[in-house]
């Protein structure tokens, strides 16, 4: 992950790459096989004594070669989007999905190239794109993207791939999503299945700028701003003020004092037209237990902003 830059050095050091693992190098069994039986059996279209892991082995270990010889038969080719369990993995994914999991971007294209369908999901909802970003694979994020990924991922899974790229504060992944027009604002995926036209907003946990606030990550913060979320919730729909004013903030602008942000995260809410009056301080302790202290200076600038708006 991207934590920070790289810290500098005089003189490159010396690498030494690890040797080429290819499939014949794998073991032909694994731990846990009682496991992958039954998932076989749920979720794949063959037992697991009869399927032929090869080219999902291949993926795994990103062993181009094998994948090019596999797909040059009719039987592999028609298997490109089959999900199966592999030989060190229980969850039957497709290649793709195993390829991009691991990092093989080389592997990714070619096997986008010879027709793997780009958003198909695993049995947890997760698409490609999806395990790409939480795994930090950005040339992966950036082939998917280009073959047309849908960037925000699966309604299947409870989560999108630029809420975990704001979590994490992976700002080029962030880049990337957001250039394949990504949802910026929080999506009807983080929330119950029913009813999704009548969704109300109750707490901010679920949006992608509380989440990057929460985690002080001010880079992705400002990116989505510029991007076009919301200031005051990130949320476009219906929003249930009561509910968020119980939980743990009542707007973006309570949830960066509460978290202690430093000022630029409010000068950033208050630049992109955040309304100091969704603030309810006189219910919320400045200091509430397990929380960070707020920052002065952030409150002195939020304090101005409200005396002005009045």
């Amino acid at each position: 992950m991207a934590d920070g830059p790289a810290a500098d050095v005089d003189e490159s050091p010396s690498i030494i790459f690890p040797p080429l693992i290819t499939v014949s190098d794998l073991p032909s069994t694994a731990a846990g096989r009682n496991l992958k039986e039954w998932l076989q059996e749920q979720f794949c279209d063959k037992p697991l004594d009869q399927d032929d892991m090869r080219l999902h082995n291949a993926a795994y270990v990103g062993d181009l070669d094998t994948l090019r010889n596999l797909l040059q038969e009719d039987d592999f080719r028609r298997r490109i989007n089959e999900k199966s369990v592999w030989c060190c993995g229980c969850l039957p994914c497709t290649p793709l999905r195993i390829a991009a999991t691991a990092g093989h971007a080389a592997c990714v294209a070619y096997l986008i190239a010879q027709g793997a369908e780009v958003d198909l999901v695993d049995v947890k909802g997760q698409t490609a794109l999806y395990v790409a970003v939480v795994n930090g694979h950005l040339d992966c994020v950036r082939i998917l993207l280009e073959a047309g990924a849908d960037p925000n991922g699966s309604r299947h899974h409870r989560s999108t791939p630029l809420y975990h790229a704001a979590r994490v504060g992976r700002v080029d992944i962030l880049q990337e999503l957001i250039r394949f027009n990504a949802d910026v604002d929080m999506d009807h995926q983080l929330g119950p299945r029913l009813l999704l036209s009548a969704r109300t907003l109750s707490t901010l946990v679920v949006c992608p700028l509380y989440i990057s606030a929460a985690y002080h990550h001010l880079e992705s913060f400002r990116l989505l701003l510029q991007a076009g979320a919301q200031p005051d919730f990130n949320y476009t729909g219906p929003v249930c003020q009561e509910a968020l004013t119980r939980g743990l903030a009542s707007c973006l602008l309570d949830a960066v004092l509460r978290h202690g942000c430093e000022v630029s995260f409010v000068h950033l809410l208050l630049d992109h037209g955040a309304d100091p009056a969704l603030v309810p301080w006189e219910q919320v302790a400045l200091e509430a237990p397990n929380r960070r202290k707020v920052d002065p200076e952030a409150l002195r600038v939020f304090l101005e902003a409200k005396s002005e708006w009045k």
